[in-house]
């Protein structure tokens, strides 16, 4: 089959965006052909996979990706694809990757009217719809099976066009046999002395992921720990740096950018600070946990209930709580690491956390032979 993936942007630290090239090349893997339409690619694209730019005309963010969903499909229907995918809500696709969460949901329920009223908000809503609605023909691969009630809830959406999709983390990520080693090494090129505490965020927007949290948390254990924190991801730095200032932490917190040996840098942190506004699913979350590394995170991340269930550090509940964010750490913490490791060693033998790109492949497959 010819594949089309259709996504705004494609940079490489983007959560929706590995994954969608991790299931372009599960389908790549198994005789299919895909093709990338996006206003934006930021990186390599592996050679098997071809990747269309199309322009982003227009003077308003909405502008440009209205405009967008429209070039995609005038190049789609000259280039004979058999189905169309979509890594963002918009018409005319036969199968959705849903990795945002329900837009309406957040419209109706946590802004104001006048948020509506919005003309971009009001396209989102469009083409939120246009996936969703009943009597559409879009299927949706769902990652985060809780949102499914939601959209249902606004939409009427017939059940039997959701189908569920496990986690889809690397193998990379579990913990290495040499791990003493990895952690001298990835400790001593980030600069850190001896035992020094070695905290961990990972996730491109700042905001979301909780990152404000944590530079007050860094106030709070002042006077408990000697510690670092090291910042993961593709975002503006500057607003929080000069929070970071403001708090008088900035000494002890380093952006690193995107990375690419984000399995290292687990395995050289002790623990992995994720407290999350939002999350619809938190991959990074099972990253660490296989890799042996405890984690602290919100019990709005679509994937707590692996961090809880597998005894793997702290989920915090809502509303959250400041002090109960130190105190979790300090919990945390007196563990030692080598229980960390065991109980990471455990859940990465038996969880069923590694199949998402083949299983999504699967379903494109299944799906397409009743797609019109």
């Amino acid at each position: 089959m010819r594949l089309a993936f259709i996504i705004y942007q494609y940079f490489p630290f983007g959560g929706v965006q590995r994954n969608l090239r991790a299931i372009a090349e599960a389908c790549i893997g198994r005789g299919h052909e895909v093709q990338v339409y996006t206003g934006h690619w930021d990186g390599d694209a592996p050679e098997s996979l071809g990747v269309t730019l199309l322009p982003e005309r227009g003077l308003m963010h909405y502008t440009r990706q209205q405009h967008l969903i429209r070039m995609a499909h005038a190049a789609i229907a000259r280039d004979r694809i058999d189905a169309v995918v979509g890594f963002n809500k918009m018409p005319g696709l036969d199968i959705y990757y849903a990795g945002d969460s329900c837009f309406a949901a957040k419209a109706y329920e946590a802004r104001p009217a006048i948020y509506r009223w919005a003309k971009r908000n009001r396209l989102a809503l469009q083409n939120e719809a246009a996936v969703f609605a009943a009597g559409n023909r879009t299927h949706v691969l769902l990652v985060s099976k809780s949102e499914q009630s939601t959209y249902q809830r606004y939409y009427q959406t017939e059940p039997t066009r959701f189908h569920d999709l496990p986690p889809g983390i690397s193998r990379q990520c579990v913990i290495a046999d040499d791990h003493a080693d990895v952690r001298l090494r990835t400790r001593s090129g980030l600069g850190l002395v001896d035992e020094q505490l070695c905290l961990l965020a990972v996730g491109s927007g700042f905001r979301t992921k909780g990152l404000d949290r944590t530079f007050d948390l860094l106030v709070r254990i002042a006077d408990r720990f000697d510690a670092q924190l090291y910042v993961v991801g593709a975002d503006k730095q500057r607003p929080f740096e000069r929070m970071a200032e403001r708090l008088q932490v900035s000494n002890r917190v380093h952006f690193l950018g995107g990375r690419n040996d984000v399995p290292e840098l687990l395995q050289g942190a002790d623990v992995l600070l994720h407290p999350a506004y939002f999350e619809n699913t938190g991959n990074v979350l099972l990253e660490a946990m296989v890799a042996g590394l405890p984690v602290i995170t919100t019990d709005v991340c679509g994937y707590a209930s692996y961090v809880s269930d597998g005894q793997m550090g702290r989920v915090l509940p809502s509303p959250f709580d400041p002090a109960g964010y130190a105190d979790a750490l300090t919990e945390v913490l007196s563990v030692q690491r080598t229980e960390w490791q065991r109980r990471g060693r455990r859940f990465a033998a038996g969880a069923d956390i590694y199949d998402r790109p083949r299983r999504a492949c699967e379903i494109i497959e299944s799906v397409c032979g009743t797609a019109s």
